[in-house]
């Protein structure tokens, strides 16, 4: 019996655009700095968790980064926003895609902080 490859952050990294992993960086750093995160790695995409739960997943992909996040709301329309769908009675999944470094503005940024107060709980309350 052979051991299953455990991915990690380096192995979404390491044959992407370098524009990508440079925009995945500067999303890690931004979410890193809402307080503690860890980073839960999957095949698929790499998880940000929070205290309480993950939040958001961000990958490289061709050009950019793919992914989505956890709101307690739907965001109104945004061509970033790929989707939104209802994910248990108090949170919407907006799977997103940012194609370049010129997408990842201060909308981006408050939608990921956003998202990092569900990954502390704030679905929670009352």
């Amino acid at each position: 019996m052979t051991d299953a490859h455990v991915w990690t952050v380096d192995d979404h990294l390491r044959d992407a655009d370098p524009a990508a992993v440079e925009l995945w960086h500067r999303i890690d750093g931004l979410i890193r700095s809402f307080g503690p995160v860890t980073h839960s790695v999957a095949k698929t995409t790499i998880t940000f968790k929070g205290p309480r739960r993950g939040f958001a997943g961000v990958r490289p992909w061709r050009a950019g980064v793919r992914g989505y996040f956890d709101l307690m709301r739907e965001l109104p329309p945004d061509p970033r926003v790929l989707s939104a769908s209802p994910y248990g009675r108090r949170l919407f999944v907006h799977q997103f895609r940012l194609a370049d470094e010129g997408e990842f503005d201060e909308h981006v940024a408050a939608w990921l902080r956003e998202a990092y107060d569900v990954g502390c709980g704030a679905h929670l309350g009352p």
